[in-house]
């Protein structure tokens, strides 16, 4: 099952009626991390009148929490929640902190101004897909190496790692969908003889059809 979520911490600031809206966002994994961030935020804007925030946590967003702050009731945590869910995205904290002008927005200001200040902050951010996937290790004699770098460019798979010694051991992390198409391919490169050992089921990262670890 894949998922989408942010691809780094980023913020995003603007002015509305001389108050300051700052949306600032992170990838979480757990409440205890959305409280160390939401705390974090907190901590450097003590001046702030209002640092309100929305979080979704897991692959079926099963976590929701969010806070006024001293808004008005629903007009700051659930315009928060609400661009998250229409993002789409889950695994992520958003903080807007608000250094309040003067000058009052009413209730429909402050939705407007707590849903322009997270949207602002998940476009800041970027938001990447979350995938299962697989390390594929082959090993191959070097006179299969540059029909093996065909084999991989006509099908956009990615040679994350190559190693030399006796024989060449390359690396390909694939989603789990292709790893059987792979493996079939390449026996059929090395009539048999290419040695393929495969990895327990992982999640990876996946932006424009290549996966990654981490990001």
């Amino acid at each position: 099952m894949s998922y989408f979520t942010i691809r780094k911490e980023a913020s995003f600031n603007f002015e509305e009626k001389k108050s300051v809206f700052i949306g600032s966002i992170s990838r979480i994994y757990s409440e205890d991390e959305a409280r160390q961030f939401i705390n974090k935020i907190k901590s450097s804007n003590k001046e702030a009148r209002h640092n309100v925030y929305a979080y979704c946590i897991g692959k079926n967003k099963g976590i929701q929490r969010y806070s006024d702050d001293g808004e008005p009731q629903g007009t700051g945590g659930i315009p928060v929640l609400e661009v998250i869910k229409k993002k789409d995205i889950t695994d992520v904290v958003i903080v807007v902190t608000r250094y309040f002008g003067g000058i009052l927005l009413g209730a429909g200001g402050l939705v407007r101004a707590y849903s322009k200040a997270s949207s602002g902050a998940v476009d800041e951010s970027g938001i990447i897909e979350k995938v299962n996937g697989f390390e594929v290790q082959i090993l191959i004699e070097y006179d299969l190496l540059g029909k093996f770098q065909y084999l991989c460019s006509e099908n956009s798979w990615y040679m994350e790692n190559i190693e030399y010694s006796d024989k060449v051991k390359i690396e390909i992390l694939a989603v789990s969908e292709i790893v059987k198409e792979i493996q079939d391919k390449v026996l059929d490169l090395s009539s048999g003889k290419a040695e393929i050992s495969i990895s327990d089921e992982k999640s990876f990262f996946s932006s424009e059809g290549r996966l990654f670890l981490s990001i």
